[in-house]
């Protein structure tokens, strides 16, 4: 199907600036995440995922360290999820996942992005009807078929499998993240994941050129640079 999944690039910052506001991004999620789910990964296969995409992204351990410490203290900020959706330039469609402690100041600031550029905030669910939450998961291998019954074996509700160039990519609905994971892991012990993570993918990508798609990269832009969004997702190609 040659389903396209959102490939991480905050890797590439070259500024300390960009550097710390992907450090405070991770910190933050990596904080929610272990207060929610717990700070033993053997328990809490999000943060185990999570803290390995760290780390390819070259985020220092102490950074880590101090979010999961203060998750095991209880206390600090109380940061809730929030979602919004809308239309971008080119009439794209965007969905922005946030970690707020604030949800008034951090609707007003993704609003004032669509503003800005003459796009349009959504209600819930104006535009996640066309992209698919899934679970991805892309690792070497040459043999689909041990793959994916291995996955069946396991009861895992199973998306797409593909594979390309010594790459095999799992797609599955996000809940069933857990199982595809404890799945291909105690069937491939040795297995190391080059993507481990939870997306919404558009169902049908959309071309953008021109004045539209300088438009839309100053849109993203806007976007990422705030503070309290975590992730971006659209249905442009780019």
């Amino acid at each position: 199907m040659g389903r396209a999944y959102q490939n991480r690039k905050e890797s590439m910052a070259k500024t300390s600036d960009q550097k710390a506001k992907v450090y405070s991004k991770y910190s933050r999620e990596i904080y929610v995440c272990a207060k929610s789910g717990g700070v033993e990964l053997e328990g809490n296969l999000a943060l185990q995922g999570l803290i390995d995409r760290a780390k390819k992204d070259q985020v220092p351990a102490h950074v880590i360290e101090k979010a999961i410490d203060k998750a095991k203290g209880g206390g600090g900020e109380d940061f809730s999820p929030a979602r919004y959706e809308g239309y971008g330039p080119g009439n794209t469609m965007v969905i922005i996942e946030c970690l707020t402690d604030n949800p008034n100041r951090t609707f007003g600031d993704v609003r004032h992005c669509f503003t800005k550029t003459n796009c349009k905030i959504g209600t819930q669910g104006s535009v996640s009807h066309m992209f698919d939450h899934s679970a991805i998961f892309v690792f070497s291998g040459d043999d689909e078929e041990a793959v994916l019954e291995a996955l069946l074996m396991a009861d895992v509700d199973v998306s797409d499998i593909e594979i390309d160039d010594g790459k095999i990519s799992v797609f599955a609905p996000h809940t069933e993240y857990a199982k595809a994971k404890n799945a291909l892991k105690d069937a491939f012990p040795e297995i190391e994941f080059d993507v481990d993570e939870i997306q919404f993918l558009a169902q049908i990508p959309k071309e953008i050129e021109g004045e539209d798609l300088e438009m839309f990269e100053k849109f993203i832009g806007l976007l990422e640079d705030l503070d309290d969004v975590q992730n971006v997702y659209y249905d442009a190609e780019l």
